[in-house]
C-alpha cells in the first residue's frame, strides 16, 4: 500500500493551514485521494507541496507554479528543464532589480532620517 498522509500531518510537516492545502487543491496544484470527507496525501503530493512553497518563496505566481508542475507531470524532458531554468533566471533578475530598488529606498530613507535628527538637534539646542 502507498504511504499516505493526513491533512493534519501535512499541515504540521509544512507549517501550513488546512485552508492553504484546500486552496492549493482548488487551484489544481494538489490532488489528494478522497475517502469520504478525508483527504489523503501521497508522497507525490508532498513533493508537489515542497515545490509550491519553494516557488511561492521565490515569488512565482500560482499560475507559474501550476504550469511548471504540469511540465514535470507531462514529460520531464529537456524542454521542461530549459523552461524551468529560464523562468528561474527571469525571476532572479526581477528579485535583484527589486533588491536594488529597495537598497536605494533604504539609503534615501536613512538620509532623510539623518536630516530629521539634525533638525531635532537644532530645536533642542535652541530650547536650552
Amino acid at each position: 500500500m502507498t504511504e499516505t498522509f493526513s491533512i493534519r500531518q501535512m499541515c504540521d510537516d509544512f507549517e501550513v493551514t488546512p485552508r492553504t492545502l484546500r486552496f492549493y487543491e482548488q487551484k489544481d496544484l494538489l490532488a489528494p485521494l478522497r475517502q469520504g470527507t478525508r483527504r489523503l496525501y501521497s508522497r507525490r503530493d508532498r513533493a508537489r507541496l515542497t515545490l509550491i512553497l519553494r516557488g511561492k518563496r521565490f515569488g512565482f505566481s500560482l499560475e507559474d507554479i501550476r504550469q511548471l508542475l504540469e511540465m514535470y507531470d507531462s514529460d520531464g524532458s529537456e524542454t521542461q528543464v530549459l523552461q524551468t531554468y529560464a523562468r528561474a533566471q527571469e525571476r532572479l533578475a526581477q528579485m535583484e532589480t527589486q533588491r536594488a530598488e529597495m537598497d536605494a529606498a533604504i539609503a534615501d530613507l536613512r538620509a532623510e532620517i539623518a536630516k530629521g535628527a539634525a533638525v531635532i538637534a537644532t530645536f533642542r539646542q535652541a530650547a536650552e
